[in-house]
């Protein structure tokens, strides 16, 4: 599925860059308090710091700022991921560490995290799919870090294992955003990860004391 592009008038590819992530973030902080529906594009513009005239330079539509948030948040996981895992060790090790890391990546991006899965919805018919294959290859990541330690032996896995445990800790990570109004109240980041990891790893199951 191809890149949706997003129309500029503006050809200085630089320039639209820096001025697309200034929307980015303005919308976010505005996507966030009041939703998609209700944020218009002059109080985008606003939160960008230009004028409306500048911001439409850039964009088409108030959908085209939301298809830039969502696009521009698994950008950045994808390549913070990609940077900081090693995906070739094939270890348990490197699966725990790639679990950590996801987590704090999803720490540094929680109210991107938040607007997106929020607001998603609003999408349109032609973009969305793109989005939502986007938040696959998320998973594919993490799914690839443990298909290399079932190859390597580490882990006795059938191959749907593997996926849905993939997907399990990509939604792990999530839930330190989505019920950050709890969970943080409790746990540090550093805590939420060691559990997290101890769960996966070890379970829930009682632990054997050992017989004399």
């Amino acid at each position: 599925m191809k890149k949706r592009e997003v129309h500029a008038s503006v050809k200085d590819e630089r320039l639209v860059m820096k001025r697309r992530n200034q929307m980015i973030k303005g919308a976010v902080t505005l996507f966030k308090e009041k939703g998609f529906h209700r944020t218009t594009t002059r109080e985008i513009a606003k939160a960008a710091g230009f004028s409306i005239g500048t911001l439409y330079e850039y964009i088409r539509s108030k959908e085209d700022v939301l298809y830039l948030v969502c696009d521009s948040i698994y950008d950045e996981v994808h390549n913070r991921l990609q940077k900081d895992i090693d995906t070739k060790r094939g270890t348990l090790e490197s699966l725990k560490l790639g679990m950590g890391q996801y987590f704090r990546v999803v720490d540094d991006l929680q109210d991107e995290v938040l607007v997106m899965y929020q607001e998603a919805k609003s999408l349109s018919k032609d973009a969305l799919p793109y989005v939502l294959r986007k938040e696959a290859e998320m998973a594919l990541i993490i799914e690839d870090i443990i298909n290399r330690c079932v190859e390597n032996g580490e882990l006795d896995l059938t191959r749907d294992e593997v996926k849905l445990m993939s997907h399990n800790i990509v939604v792990l990570g999530q839930m330190w955003a989505f019920r950050r109004w709890n969970i943080q109240k409790k746990y540090s980041l550093e805590e939420y990860i060691d559990i997290q990891i101890k769960l996966i790893f070890e379970g829930i199951k009682k632990k054997e004391v050992p017989t004399k």
